[in-house]
């Protein structure tokens, strides 16, 4: 049993530590941009929701047809990103405790108390969620040149070209990405 332990214990010794640098495609964030390990450009816009079953027949109607033709008229593909995260309001819970507890007025005590109640019931058979959603906008370059030798040797004895190049390179490509953004059809937001 202990030879057992011994090796199980070695054996998890010997895993390599991955960073996530090393499993996500991203190079760097640079001017609100991300940069992809291949050089192409990815732009993240958050977008606000609404309640769909709240609206009309009429609005649901008009909501769906404004997104049909939204995406037919996009020209690039887009990504949609949706992440939920389950609520927590402890923090919100733990202060009307303590605004209850300074109540001077028995009355406004009792309801608060009341509230707090139903509140945690409903946390407790209620799953709610936190929603975010995303656009990803991408911008690829176009095709990578192959470098011979004397380019990359020139490249190493004239680095601030290179560097030149390279920034000037991006600043249009960074254009031509909000461009995308900003004209074809995707919605007015943050980015």
């Amino acid at each position: 049993m202990a030879k057992q332990e011994m090796q199980s214990s070695q054996l998890a010794g010997r895993k390599a530590s991955i960073s996530t640098q090393s499993i996500l495609d991203i190079a760097e964030i640079k001017e609100g941009t991300l940069v992809l390990k291949d050089g192409s450009l990815r732009a993240v816009i958050a977008i606000s929701s609404t309640n769909f079953s709240l609206k009309s027949a009429d609005e649901q109607g008009g909501i769906i047809n404004s997104y049909q033709s939204f995406l037919n008229g996009l020209s690039f593909p887009i990504q949609i990103v949706m992440q939920s995260r389950k609520l927590d309001i402890h923090s919100y819970l733990d202060k009307l405790r303590s605004v209850s507890q300074e109540q001077t007025n028995e009355l406004l005590r009792m309801q608060t108390q009341e509230y707090i109640e139903y509140i945690s019931k409903l946390i407790e058979f209620a799953s709610i969620m936190n929603k975010t959603f995303y656009i990803v906008v991408p911008f690829f370059a176009g095709t990578v040149v192959r470098q011979n030798f004397l380019s990359k040797f020139s490249k190493i004895l004239n680095p601030v070209n290179t560097l030149s190049s390279q920034k000037m390179e991006f600043e249009k490509n960074r254009e031509l990405l909000q461009q995308r953004v900003n004209c074809d059809g995707l919605p007015d937001v943050q980015a």
